[in-house]
């Protein structure tokens, strides 16, 4: 019997990546799943391969419509809601604040920031009245750069810095009917894209050589598969497994906090 047996998670992002990783190892642990995701092959994947086990929604974090009608849809097929996961996001491929151009700044700014920030907010204020139902929880997926420099370039960090915030904040304000936690994952070889606004959206980290750099400088010396980080996901949605945890965050970057990154050859970009 599996830990989240009877349970319901709405995950974002759901349909690859870390996400997808997430939705198998739930539907493992005997959840029900919900997922919302913007990418329609990725949603007739979903519905093709696990049928009535999942709710699948096609649409946008940023868009409170959206994460309403993917928790409408979660509750209508499986009757509630126990745990939303807010985990959709870009990465900016840790473009320096000298190389931002000056006329995509204010652009990129709100693109990284609406997805990785006001899509995690809008999806707990689209659950919270069911999730108060069933007494559950929300997990945010924060990263290594929600605490530590040189995992981003200043629109992520700065974004996913904002994700600790709000992970304290609505662990404060919903306690103690609902917890609010963060699982920090380090390096991880997915298909997350870049934004819209600086012509990344084409470019996955996929593209760069992630096993080179943490054999050299991460403790662990082991680039993680997305299965790797899905167990603390599961540990936080289980209310008999962590009942004590709000406000939480769980870093599992494979020791880069204590190790720190190197910059990179070649010095400062300045």
């Amino acid at each position: 019997m599996g830990w989240l047996e009877g349970k319901v998670a709405l995950i974002t992002g759901g349909g690859s990546g870390l996400g997808r990783a997430i939705v198998t190892r739930f539907l493992e642990e005997g959840a029900r799943i919900g997922v919302l995701d913007r990418s329609a092959a990725a949603c007739a994947q979903l519905r093709t391969e696990l049928g009535a086990a999942a709710s699948v929604t096609e649409g946008d974090v940023t868009a409170l419509a959206d994460n309403r009608r993917a928790v409408a849809d979660c509750v209508t097929r499986f009757g509630r809601l126990d745990c939303f996961i807010g985990n959709a996001g870009i990465w900016d491929f840790s473009l320096p604040l000298v190389k931002l151009p000056d006329d995509r700044i204010s652009e990129a700014f709100d693109e990284v920031f609406a997805i990785n920030v006001k899509g995690y907010l809008l999806g707990a204020k689209a659950a919270v009245t069911e999730l108060l139902k069933t007494r559950g929880s929300i997990i945010y997926t924060v990263s290594n750069a929600g605490f530590y420099v040189a995992g981003g370039g200043p629109l992520y960090t700065a974004s996913k810095h904002a994700v600790v915030g709000l992970v304290r904040q609505l662990a404060f304000e919903l306690a103690p009917k609902i917890r609010v936690n963060g699982v920090a994952p380090g390096a991880i070889p997915t298909d997350i894209r870049g934004p819209r606004s600086l012509g990344m959206e084409g470019r996955s980290i996929a593209t760069i050589p992630l096993g080179d750099f943490v054999e050299k400088f991460i403790p662990l010396g082991k680039l993680p598969a997305p299965r790797d980080y899905t167990a603390h996901y599961v540990l936080l949605a289980s209310s008999e497994n962590s009942p004590t945890a709000t406000g939480s965050i769980i870093n599992c970057d494979g020791g880069m906090g204590v190790r720190g990154f190197p910059r990179a050859a070649g010095g400062s970009d300045l």
